[in-house]
């Protein structure tokens, strides 16, 4: 447990995209349960993070933080969420580290302390010109303890909020020279919370509401977990700032700029969990539409249709929907193996995605399989996959994704590997289908994902698939 009264800074698929962070931020009014509720929202948002988690409460205009590496559960187990505060308004914060590498010194909140308060911040995305404004803080004596863009943010508020003597202020011009991609929450030592979505909206952002108070969230399932209703989204470019359980204040402080960017569609293809709702648009009904599309796209002559768990899911059960082909469970998941377990031997070593997903023969054996997954980056957890149906007994193996083939890094917060690294720009997907093992390959077109989301193609960022125009 951390008290700061002066001046300091803080398995899941190895080829897959992964997404920077969850944030949740809470006032409640008659209530001091704000930590615990905290807690349960983060155990909903566990998938956007998994290296570290942190919460920070407000008291005797003071702020108390408790954070460190692992999975919620881990970091506060043995009676650290006890510890913690009684407190109306508390900041909770998942994390997966893209900007500033893994490491203890770099788990979020932030806390800041200046002449006339102090904050914590947290925030999920990617700042592009972070270490420009590094560098520009440090000339003015700023210092920094940790490598992450959020605590440039951080002391970047804390700034304008002691040049301009407020904290709307301050957040208000901080924002304004950020680029990139940024949700944003920050909790005032007065216990104010103060919420920021960047203008073109690149992260999910929304506000829920309860008996006991006003939440704001990465994503409406925490709001679900704490039994808050969704209200509605942070709009891309809006400031709010939650007061006693109350929305006191909103404003529109950014605009959209930059052409081809908004929402990252991969929230609906991977990231996100199917039961939220992000910018009105059902995370479930965007991936069931999608399988539908690759049915309508590449259809194929099978027996079964089976997804790769998780997020193949919900795009299997669209395909089989779409195709009259019989939707079966094709692999256990394997729920509990931790993150520090052991493969002794290289033959284990190539043995893990079996350990991880295990075929149901039952249901595979002498099959044509349409096998549904959301992703291919590399090919080497595909190409194991597809092994490992074939040595359960698939008679053919149709391998369709739900996104179209990644060619291009991100630079809003999802870690996708080197342009060199990805095979789609190394093979044609005939020569991917070849190396994968599958009998057949499809990939959901850019236009057909679009349309499956619902929603204008302009209204979200595509770059991963098509890159940059101009």
């Amino acid at each position: 447990m951390q008290y700061f009264c002066s001046r300091r800074h803080c398995t899941t698929n190895e080829d897959k995209p992964h997404e920077e962070c969850a944030v949740f931020g809470i006032s409640l009014h008659g209530s001091d349960e704000a930590a615990g509720l905290t807690y349960n929202a983060l155990l909903s948002l566990q998938h956007r993070g998994q290296e570290g988690s942190g919460i920070a409460v407000t008291v005797d205009n003071q702020i108390v933080v408790h954070k460190g590496m692992g999975l919620v559960g881990d970091v506060f187990g043995g009676g650290a969420l006890a510890e913690l505060p009684k407190s109306s308004s508390a900041l909770g914060h998942n994390r997966y580290s893209t900007a500033g590498g893994s490491s203890e010194q770099n788990v979020q909140p932030f806390v800041t302390e200046y002449l006339t308060g102090r904050h914590a911040a947290a925030h999920n995305g990617n700042v592009t010109n972070a270490d420009e404004l590094r560098e520009w803080l440090r000339k003015l004596g700023v210092r920094f303890e940790a490598t992450s863009d959020s605590e440039v943010i951080s002391a970047l508020v804390a700034y304008y909020t002691v040049t301009l003597g407020d904290i709307k202020a301050g957040v208000k011009k901080a924002v304004s020279e950020l680029r990139g991609a940024f949700s944003l929450v920050i909790l005032c030592g007065d216990g104010r919370i103060v919420a920021v979505r960047d203008a073109d909206g690149f992260r999910p952002l929304c506000i829920g509401v309860g008996e006991s108070g006003i939440a704001v969230a990465s994503e409406s399932c925490a709001l679900d977990a704490i039994d808050y209703k969704f209200l509605r989204d942070v709009e891309p470019g809006e400031l709010v700032v939650f007061e006693g359980g109350e929305l006191v204040y909103s404003e529109k402080v950014l605009t959209h700029r930059t052409p081809d960017n908004g929402l990252c569609i991969f929230e609906y293809v991977y990231f996100a969990r199917p039961d939220s709702v992000i910018d009105g648009v059902s995370v479930y009904e965007a991936r069931f539409n999608m399988g539908r599309t690759l049915a309508r796209e590449h259809p194929a002559e099978a027996d079964v249709v089976c997804g790769v768990p998780d997020s193949g899911l919900e795009a299997a059960a669209g395909f089989a929907a779409e195709s009259g082909l019989p939707l079966v469970t094709g692999f256990v998941k394997n729920r509990y193996l931790g993150r520090s377990f052991i493969y002794p031997t290289q033959a284990q070593r190539k043995k893990i995605v079996k350990l991880k997903l295990n075929p149901l023969r039952a249901n595979i054996e002498g099959k044509r399989v349409v096998l549904v997954d959301d992703s291919i980056v590399r090919g080497t957890t595909s190409e194991k996959i597809v092994a490992s149906l074939r040595e359960a007994g698939a008679k053919e193996v149709h391998l369709r994704i739900s996104s179209p083939p990644f060619r291009h890094v991100c630079r809003y917060g999802t870690d996708i590997a080197s342009e060199d690294a990805l095979i789609a720009n190394h093979m044609t997907v005939d020569q991917i289908c070849k190396k994968l093992g599958a009998d057949s390959l499809g990939y959901i077109s850019v236009e057909g994902l679009v349309a499956a989301c619902g929603k204008p193609a302009e209204y979200f960022c595509k770059q991963c698939f098509v890159g940059r125009r101009g």
